[in-house]
């Protein structure tokens, strides 16, 4: 599951529209309470315990929602807590459901496992040497904490330095115990694989977790640009202090999906005296819905007239949330190439028509991405 800020805002005109949710609980004791969450602001922004459902039933719980034009989300069940959500026979959390809501839909799920309480032990473990920095504090911002995954043959050599990349939510990236329903972006063991085969070169990867505040700090505001005043100013020049980095503009790179997606260009587009490349994953451009309410910063990379030398990946799904986010992956597409960027020169688009929003897809289009901005040579 993931966690992306979606406002949609009603300029003028009311086109409300009536949902309904249907979940078949059966084994579930009639006096259980169930939450439903997702990605819009009616569904609670992804809060387990604030929509509360209604129980109507013979196990059937409901919950009609208004919304304020047809949208497509993703949504989640919980009994409360992300430690008591829908569950698959095996007892791992489900993926998320999806849904395109129009006036007067009904959408009808099954849920017939639940996690347990207490929290959800996953299998796995972190391929190769991970340090990790506790608290970091940065002005104005919640304190976070880093990890930090090390090539092989970092601790064998005293005088190698390797270049970096720095992705967002980094609890997401290397272990399933800490990455969000137990699923992780498998970047340790992809990135582990790719330098022993020669793929890639050996490098530092730098993972940053979010907050609370994550929607707000990875989109163009002012709580933004001070999470990327501390990327710059505090998190880097700690890191080559303290590990054995290649600190030139050339050996720097960023990476990020949906929010993440959008600051990781920012870093770029901002700072490309800090940072040369960016892996933006499905990015969140805009404000999916109204392009002129929200943030826009396709609007901002058509109004710079300074030419920069930089490198995108950039990628995008297919259903639900990927399609509400493709209108802002092809306009920033299109305003890369009106001002002179190439396509396999300055960016490279991928698109997987099929792929979700969530870690999964990630996970699978990471090697290629990691391949575009860091292949051996």
């Amino acid at each position: 599951m993931v966690f992306i800020f979606l406002i949609i805002f009603n300029m003028g005109f009311s086109q409300d529209i009536r949902a309904s949710f249907v979940l078949n609980a059966p084994g579930l004791p009639d006096s259980s309470t169930i939450f439903i969450t997702g990605s819009a602001p009616q569904l609670g922004n992804w809060n387990p315990s604030r929509i509360k459902m209604e129980y109507v039933g013979n196990q059937v719980w409901k919950k009609e929602i208004v919304f304020l034009q047809p949208i497509s989300v993703q949504y989640k069940y919980t009994l409360g807590s992300w430690d008591r959500e829908g569950a698959n026979a095996k007892g791992l959390p489900l993926v998320n459901f999806s849904a395109t809501l129009f006036d007067g839909v009904s959408v009808i799920d099954t849920v017939r496992y639940w996690m347990s309480d207490g929290p959800k032990k996953y299998s796995g473990q972190v391929t190769g040497t991970v340090r990790y920095h506790k608290a970091l504090k940065g002005e104005g911002i919640k304190e976070r904490d880093i990890i930090v995954w090390l090539p092989p043959g970092y601790d064998s050599s005293s005088k190698r330095r390797y270049p970096v990349i720095y992705l967002q939510d980094g609890q997401n990236i290397f272990d399933p115990s800490t990455s969000a329903f137990g699923t992780d972006w498998q970047v340790d063991e992809t990135t582990d694989s790719m330098i022993r085969a020669g793929v890639v070169v050996p490098m530092i990867i730098v993972g940053v977790y979010n907050t609370q505040e994550r929607n707000v700090e990875y989109i163009p505001s002012d709580r933004g640009r001070l999470y990327r005043e501390f990327l710059v100013k505090k998190l880097k020049p700690f890191i080559d202090s303290a590990y054995r980095t290649k600190p030139g503009r050339l050996h720097n790179f960023t990476g990020g999906s949906s929010a993440g997606g959008i600051l990781a260009f920012m870093m770029v587009w901002e700072h490309p005296d800090v940072f040369s490349k960016a892996i933006c994953m499905s990015p969140a451009f805009r404000l999916p819905g109204n392009p002129a309410s929200g943030w826009n910063y396709v609007s901002i990379v058509k109004t710079d007239t300074k030419r920069k030398k930089v490198f995108f990946y950039i990628d995008n799904g297919g259903p639900g949330l990927e399609q509400q986010l493709q209108p802002g992956v092809d306009e920033m597409l299109k305003a890369l190439s009106d001002k002179g960027y190439k396509q396999g020169r300055d960016f490279i688009y991928v698109s997987d028509p099929t792929a979700l929003h969530n870690e999964h897809a990630w996970a699978k289009r990471f090697p290629y991405a990691l391949k575009t901005v860091a292949g051996s040579r």
